[in-house]
């Protein structure tokens, strides 16, 4: 497996494997599906800022992807990140998420990234799990703070310090 910054060949392959996420579950609170521009932009949006956008290769087959950006709008939240890791039905459990985060926090680490935070939805266990066993810890669990599927949805906070 090959961990590389994304391209534009590869954004017909995240937009396959973001959309069905975005339409079928709670993995994101967001409902409107990504196109291939809004892909492109992102791409384009984390190289202008010194930002990663990072896919997991086998043999020609994205695997996954990760990404980080800004956490909050503002200087003093400037070594501060979100990030987003998804990884391919195919790829679930076989190493593609860990290979990302750490691709993802080296990278962080160099462009002085103090700190990663994890939005995941709090019925979303296996991610909350995932980051745990990263090393990210809970740190605020915030009720009704989304909205999908016509019902209200808890978010739980995880943070990892670089």
């Amino acid at each position: 497996m090959k961990i590389l910054s994304a391209s534009a060949d590869d954004v017909d392959a995240i937009v396959a494997i973001w959309n069905p996420l975005i339409r079928g579950t709670t993995t994101t609170f967001n409902s409107i599906e990504k196109t291939p521009a809004d892909i492109t932009n992102m791409i384009a949006d984390c190289r202008t800022s010194g930002q990663a956008f990072l896919v997991a290769l086998q043999d020609d087959t994205l695997l996954g992807f990760a990404r980080y950006g800004a956490f909050r709008d503002g200087i003093g939240y400037a070594h501060t990140a979100e990030h987003t890791v998804i990884s391919a039905d195919q790829a679930q459990g076989k190493g593609v998420g860990r290979a990302l985060m750490a691709a993802l926090e080296s990278h962080a680490r160099a462009n002085e990234i103090h700190s990663l935070i994890a939005s995941v939805a709090a019925e979303n266990t296996a991610a909350i799990a995932f980051h745990k066993a990263l090393g990210f810890m809970q740190v605020a669990h915030i009720p009704e703070a989304g909205r999908k599927f016509n019902r209200w949805l808890d978010v739980v906070f995880l943070q990892k310090i670089l």
